[in-house]
């Protein structure tokens, strides 16, 4: 039976504990985007024992590339985009702090582990509803690496925005448990 939760961010231990697969939650407050190449930055910034260009403890990281804004709007389309590509930099990046990942599709196992070792979440975001999405967007600032044009690091104030979490940090896995539910034994 899932649950709904309202939470703020950044997350805590204690709240990522109190998630399960299946769990929907509404975000309030900051959350970080970045994809491949920005993921790629940040883990050879932490390699080089450099500092990030935000508090990675506690933090949400969407993966997403937004549209450009229509006059007066902070932010277009914000979809999520598919989630494998940052999967060889995740686990680096939840072992220092990271707490929550937003996207689509399926993670690794290797994600999956880190996320039941340190205490983290990956989410689901409704993948075609961009537009929808970006409407919960309140505030949108490039924090880093604006060369990387829509990729680039942006510090995203958002207000009741949906998600659903897909792996858990007990090494649930949404995904599967929706296939064990309905396949023909």
């Amino acid at each position: 039976m899932s649950r709904t939760y309202n939470l703020s961010t950044p997350l805590s231990l204690e709240e990522v504990k109190e998630l399960k697969a299946g769990d929907i939650v509404n975000f309030t407050g900051i959350i970080y985007t970045a994809r491949d190449a920005a993921h790629k930055k940040l883990v050879d910034l932490l390699e080089a024992g450099k500092e990030l260009p935000f508090e990675l403890d506690g933090a949400v990281i969407y993966f997403v590339g937004p549209t450009p804004p229509k006059p007066g709007e902070p932010i277009g389309s914000a979809g999520p985009t598919t989630s494998y590509r940052m999967d060889s930099y995740s686990p680096t990046l939840i072992a220092k702090g990271l707490r929550g990942m937003i996207g689509k599709g399926r993670r690794n196992q290797a994600v999956k582990d880190a996320c039941s070792e340190y205490g983290a979440i990956y989410f689901g975001a409704t993948g075609g509803a961009g537009a929808l999405l970006g409407k919960r967007i309140k505030s949108a600032e490039i924090v880093a690496y604006p060369e990387l044009g829509p990729e680039a690091i942006r510090k995203l104030e958002v207000e009741n925005f949906p998600v659903t979490v897909i792996n858990d940090s007990y090494g649930a896995d949404l995904y599967q448990q929706g296939r064990e539910a309905y396949e023909v034994v």
